[in-house]
């Protein structure tokens, strides 16, 4: 029987959708009639039958897309005998230390778990019935879990946590799975409100299984990196398991989820505080987990302000307190109590978060136990930003001063927390910082050249550098020390290690960027010949890319003197034009290229008297490189060219068109057909604000022309929907994805539509099901074309001037998009309000040409007829 289920075990894994229907139908009243005989079948043999039914679960479920109905009844007609039995397993009390009675609930769970993700439906009826016997083993397992993991005084299995066929067992691993059982129920909506009425009892049992256990303390006491994991919940454990689970309670429930964590977590510390009274060695136990559950749900919590607010006093009263206690005794509990405040500072009194920062300072300078350590950095990287100047500065020095003595002893895991309390510090030290820049700037100079080929620590400690760089005073002094490193690194590549010349241009784009002038200058005189080398002659991507960037920074900085620099101005011209030629080669894979629209935007925008007099060989080049572009990100970067092209040609956009009409574009009758319809279908997919203000505003442009040549060209219109049901991958490959067919004008028109809708969604509230776009009704296209031209009438789903501010406000906001940092501040396209352009654009054109306006209307779909309506009213 053993050998025969172990057999059974390994193949049903590897069943496919054939043969478990067969199966299913043969097998399972034997599986039955094991798991439901325990005075017969031991517990290994039930845990290896009740694995083989879980198995069959998951691959029905795999395979319920494309045949529900099959799948649906046959999973209903085994339900019932199964139902019975899982209950009867659940009902009795969790044993200590029996692992195989863990083994056998745990498949059972994992059953249910299943049943929940892929057939809700059916167990939706049973799930009320279930979660009895299942809220019996869930409290009573947490006894076994406190005596066996959390004191240790029972044996937890851990060591065992497999058995000998590679089967989960442990305790843990246990209360793991139904902490997913949980998660299942919960984040359906369907069955959520099973245990809306148990919702306090619930995060009450949470809390008390997300206690440290002996174990964890142990590890986490000698080895910081685990420590450090377990907090970025990169690790597989209860702890983790649980604090998702309450995240997901808040998202389903809301407020009745934040109400009812805030007052387990109440409760909590209050029987921590009569345990603490009571003289018990572990009472720090649970008050550390109440505030890592707390700290677990921070975001929602601070968004409430009732319950931040409570959560805010519970928290300072508690730190308060604690805060006297030995750091040495109780050093995790310190460590949560200086990131707890780091995350709820904005709800703390400023006297105990001033507190907090001058101990957090204080113990990453001293001689306390590693996970202090740890929380200090934590609370400094979130108090630092906010905090009083007077606090800081007189400690600032000895805080950096300490922050290095960490950084050296950093390792891979622990490195990105030390510095990003260095930015913090830098940040928030600015004024100091000419007189801590040769303090810190060498150290983190060699973190960053010891760690190079790490793109996220190379992108900690270049953050750090900027800040540096942006502080009052620091800029000379920083570029003098990194300019004699990094020279002759870029000025020889072939001699260095990898990954060291992409780093090192990466650190040069960095200085360059807003620099002053006489800045770029002096980098120019050492690197620049050096980048324009690397630029045309390297195959490493990642040094193509950065050097790209490099050279757009060159450019952004240098302006028009640059040409000068050099001594030959037309050299340096050629030069770069070289490396645009090569950027823009088809034979350059993609990923070479990546960075090509960002350099020839700044060539057109501060060397355009230069550029114009290769503009129709750019235009051919760029439409070249966008057909064996194979990145959808590369095609959108020379999109915003051509647009940035349209706005060059102002007033006489029609000169532009004309020009495209000229370039030839293999597989289209010209450079403009193609160029309209790779647009008009990528409009959608480009991102930033910059770069939608450049592409929607051309496209205006190009409509208000009324070429004849835009009414000849069709493009892609609307997505046709496809036959109703799941669509498979080789239903996909059968048929495809069908579009319509509409006129340029329409669909430039449609897109014009689409930007004022997204402006809309933007808006505060701007999603709800009564916004003004809603509020419309939907009429047909004659009725609304004389609504548009009637005067006086005012719909109530009119654009108010005070809701179209927001939307402006709202699509202004920096966005943070990294090519910002080249062409905001010197172009004036960004300064453009979009939504205003757009109502003043669309009022305009269409009193000029009403015919036309009510043909172009006529094939938007409602919403896009229903935004053009609202800002014409």
């Amino acid at each position: 029987m053993a050998g025969a289920l172990k057999c059974l075990s390994l193949l049903s894994s590897d069943l496919d959708d054939a043969t478990v229907p067969q199966l299913v139908t043969v097998l399972f009243p034997c599986l039955h009639e094991i798991v439901s005989s325990p005075q017969i079948y031991d517990k290994y043999l039930r845990a290896k039958a009740l694995s083989i039914v879980y198995s069959c679960i998951s691959l029905l479920g795999a395979v319920s897309g494309v045949f529900k109905s099959q799948t649906s009844g046959m999973v209903k007609s085994i339900l019932n005998p199964w139902i019975n039995e899982f209950t009867a397993i659940l009902k009795e009390p969790v044993p200590s230390e029996d692992p195989d009675d863990w083994s056998v609930r745990m498949e059972v769970i994992k059953c249910l778990n299943q049943l929940i993700q892929n057939f809700s439906s059916l167990i939706q009826g049973d799930l009320t019935v279930i979660m009895g016997p299942f809220w019996q083993t869930f409290v009573s397992s947490l006894g076994v879990y406190v005596r066996s993991s959390v004191e240790g005084v029972e044996d937890s299995y851990e060591e065992q946590r497999y058995d000998s066929d590679g089967a989960e067992m442990g305790l843990e691993s246990f209360v793991i799975q139904m902490f997913e059982f949980l998660l299942a129920v919960v984040g359906n909506s369907k069955l959520v409100k099973v245990i809306m009425n148990h919702l306090k009892e619930l995060v009450y049992y949470s809390i008390a299984f997300l206690q440290m256990t002996e174990q964890q303390a142990h590890t986490w006491a000698v080895n910081a990196n685990e420590f450090v994991a377990n907090e970025d919940d990169l690790t597989y454990s209860c702890r983790v398991s649980g604090a998702l689970l309450l995240e997901e309670l808040v998202s389903s429930c809301g407020e009745e989820g934040i109400i009812a964590i805030v007052e387990a977590a109440e409760r909590r510390i209050a029987e921590s505080q009569q345990e603490k009274g009571a003289d018990s060695a572990v009472w720090w136990r649970m008050r550390e987990a109440a505030l890592f559950a707390l700290s677990s749900v921070s975001e929602h919590l601070l968004e409430d302000e009732v319950s931040g607010g409570k959560v805010g006093k519970l928290i300072e009263q508690m730190v308060t307190e604690d805060i006297k206690t030995g750091v040495h005794e109780y050093p995790f509990l310190y460590a949560r109590m200086f990131s707890s405040v780091g995350k709820f500072s904005s709800v703390i009194s400023h006297e105990v978060r001033d507190n907090f920062l001058y101990a957090a300072i204080k113990a990453i300078s001293s001689d306390v136990p590693v996970p202090v350590k740890v929380g200090a950095c934590q609370a400094l990287s979130q108090l630092l930003p906010d905090a009083n100047e007077g606090t800081i500065m007189p400690h600032i020095v000895g805080l950096f001063s300490s922050l290095r003595g960490l950084l050296s002893q950093a390792s891979d895991e622990t490195l990105h927390m030390v510095l990003e309390t260095m930015h913090a510090a830098v940040t928030a030290g600015c004024k100091a910082s000419a007189a801590i820049e040769p303090i810190v700037s060498p150290v983190i100079l060699n973190t960053w050249a010891s760690h190079v080929s790490d793109p996220f620590v190379s992108s900690d400690v270049i953050e750090i550098l900027e800040a540096i760089k942006n502080a009052p005073g620091c800029i000379h002094p920083l570029v003098s020390r990194i300019l004699p490193f990094v020279g002759p690194i870029v000025n020889k590549p072939q001699e260095q290690p990898d990954g060291l010349v992409a780093g090192s241009l990466d650190l040069l784009t960095m200085l360059l960027k807003n620099a002053p002038i006489d800045v770029v200058k002096t980098i120019h005189g050492i690197c620049f010949n050096a980048v324009i080398h690397i630029s045309l002659k390297s195959e490493d991507h990642a040094e193509l890319q950065n050097a790209t960037e490099c050279l757009a920074a060159f450019v952004a900085g240098g302006r028009q003197e640059i040409l000068a620099w050099g001594g030959d101005s037309g050299s340096t011209m050629q030069c770069l034009l070289d490396v645009a030629s090569r950027l823009l080669d088809p034979s350059l894979e993609s990923s070479g290229s990546f960075f090509v629209g960002t350099y020839i935007l700044q060539l057109i925008l501060h060397l355009p008297s230069q550029m114009a007099q290769h503009i129709w060989d750019l235009a051919a080049a760029l439409v070249r490189r966008m057909q064996s572009a194979q990145i959808s990100e590369l095609r959108s970067s020379l999109l915003l060219i051509f647009a940035r092209l349209v706005h060059m040609s102002l007033p006489n956009v029609d000169q532009f068109i004309n020009l495209l009409i000229n370039v030839p574009a293999e597989g289209s009758e010209n450079a403009f057909v193609y160029v309209m319809s790779e647009w008009t279908k990528q409009q959608g997919e480009i991102q930033g604000s910059y770069q939608i203000k450049v592409t929607t505003t051309a496209l205006a442009f190009l409509l208000s022309t009324k070429h004849p040549e835009l009414d000849k060209i069709n493009v892609q219109g609307h997505l046709i929907d496809s036959a109703s049901g799941i669509t498979t991958r080789s239903k996909a490959k059968l048929a495809p994805d069908r579009w319509t067919v509409m006129p340029l004008p329409k669909k430039i028109l449609a897109l014009l539509a689409d930007a004022l809708i997204e402006i809309q969604e933007q808006v505060p509230g701007g999603d709800n099901e009564d916004s003004d776009w809603e509020e419309i009704e939907a009429v047909d296209t004659e009725k609304e074309v004389d609504f548009l031209y009637s005067t006086g009438a005012m719909p109530s789903g009119r654009a108010r001037y005070d809701h179209l501010e927001a939307m402006a406000k709202a699509f202004d906001r920096d966005d943070g998009d990294e090519d910002n940092l080249f062409s905001v501040s010197a172009d004036p396209i960004n300064e453009i309000n979009l939504s205003n352009y757009l109502i003043d654009f669309l009022v305009k054109f269409s009193q000029s040409n009403r015919d036309l306006f009510h043909w172009l209307l006529q094939d938007l779909t409602h919403a896009q007829r229903n935004a053009i309506q609202a800002i014409l009213s």
